[in-house]
């Protein structure tokens, strides 16, 4: 599952990307957002689409704050799909402390090619906040939880295309978790954040990490590149572990 978006058309490849970020101020009991969303399809001498959108949601509320994330990948080269996957997660947190925090997450993804049909999860816990400045922002969180998957053996031909799917059987069980969530403001137009997040059970460890660098064009406008890895540690058989993601998408705040 490892895909390269590009920003620049070329004869045989057209592009269209959109995306909303949230913008620079926060207020009380208003909902703000960040969502992108990109699409490459060639024709020619190779046939290929691929496609992802996202969408984060934000409201703070007094000492409370509600986090929502939607996300979709999907690619097809030549007739044959090579990714879909959907995910979606809901984070509250709650203010003991101007840097101290506590936290309860839902997670749930979906993945047609990972070997793990769905991965979900419930965690709580603690989190800190080591630089909450204008410009820098680094927070990092630990808890426990409950996880459940349902992996599954994919066989592929020899073209890529997958012939059959078992199911095996489900597993639960519990979990720890770490997230580190960090951004930078490296100049007055140019951000970098890095979202890093670790499920670690007896059945798998699960790490996924989320870079990207977004640079403005005008107040609403700006130009997003991105690099995202997911690796899960036990895999059924015959899988990788590791997926990985670059994406070049347009930012518009709202």
């Amino acid at each position: 599952m490892r895909m390269i978006l590009l920003a620049a058309a070329v004869s045989s490849c057209c592009v269209t990307a959109f995306a909303i970020a949230a913008p620079a101020s926060q207020p009380d009991d208003a909902w703000t957002g960040k969502g992108q969303a990109g699409l490459v399809s060639t024709q020619g001498n190779s046939s290929a689409k691929t496609a992802n959108v996202a969408l984060d949601l934000s409201l703070h509320h007094a000492a409370w704050k509600h986090t929502a994330h939607l996300g979709g990948l999907y690619a097809q080269s030549a007739g044959v799909t090579s990714a879909d996957r959907w995910d979606a997660g809901w984070q509250s947190d709650y203010s003991v402390t101007p840097r101290v925090l506590t936290f309860g997450t839902l997670r749930y993804a979906h993945d047609m090619f990972s070997g793990f049909q769905y991965q979900a999860s419930a965690t709580a816990g603690i989190g800190y906040k080591i630089l909450d400045e204008k410009t820098t922002h680094l927070t990092v969180q630990g808890g426990a939880g409950y996880r459940r998957s349902q992996p599954e053996n994919i066989v592929r031909n020899a073209a890529g295309i997958v012939t059959s799917r078992t199911l095996l059987a489900a597993t639960g069980d519990a979990i720890l978790t770490a997230g580190v969530d960090y951004s930078q403001d490296l100049t007055a137009t140019t951000t970098l954040s890095d979202k890093l997040l670790l499920e670690s059970g007896s059945s798998d460890t699960l790490v996924t990490n989320a870079l990207a660098v977004a640079v403005k064009v005008s107040e609403k406008l700006a130009l997003s590149v991105g690099y995202t890895l997911q690796n899960n540690s036990k895999p059924p058989a015959g899988l990788k572990k590791l997926d990985t993601m670059e994406t070049v998408n347009l930012v518009y705040s709202f």
